[in-house]
């Protein structure tokens, strides 16, 4: 297996995000959806978003903040700026970028077969293993948990 490729994850035009020599392009739909995935693994959302919600969790990811928030989460996200906001490398923005690239970087390399993707009965999830170590599981690395300050929408959709 040549794992020379290493190449740069691309579904479109509207998004970058560059780390390093790694340059990420993301079409709207996959980068909104990788967005809304971080958040709920950060726990910070818990169900699916309504339209305006994800747009302002989208322009949270990319510009820092929420400057005219467009839902209820954007206000939510101001409100709580205090605890959402804090050192880099501890703020809900620097771990919503990470997972959005994280999971970019992993599906580059399952496209590139350095990286496969399996289902695990036990803990009844998806995860990346490596086919050149017998299937290992990748494990990465713990992400921290907003539940405190989490999004709670009130339904009014129904």
């Amino acid at each position: 297996m040549d794992s020379t490729f290493n190449g740069n994850y691309d579904s479109g035009e509207d998004f970058v995000l560059e780390y390093g020599d790694l340059r990420f392009t993301f079409n709207e739909r996959d980068f909104a959806e990788r967005c809304e995935q971080a958040a709920v693994r950060l726990g910070f959302v818990h169900d699916r978003l309504d339209r305006d919600e994800v747009e302002d969790l989208v322009e949270l990811t990319v510009s820092g903040e929420v400057v005219e928030p467009v839902s209820r989460l954007g206000e939510h996200v101001n409100e709580c700026w205090t605890e959402l906001s804090g050192p880099a490398e501890r703020s809900l923005v620097h771990w919503m970028r990470r997972l959005v690239f994280r999971g970019a970087w992993m599906d580059q390399r399952v496209k590139e077969g350095e990286l496969d993707v399996r289902y695990d009965e036990d803990s009844q999830r998806f995860e990346y293993v490596q086919p050149s170590r017998g299937d290992e599981p990748v494990e990465l690395a713990p992400a921290p948990s907003w539940f405190q300050v989490s999004y709670m929408p009130v339904d009014d959709r129904r």
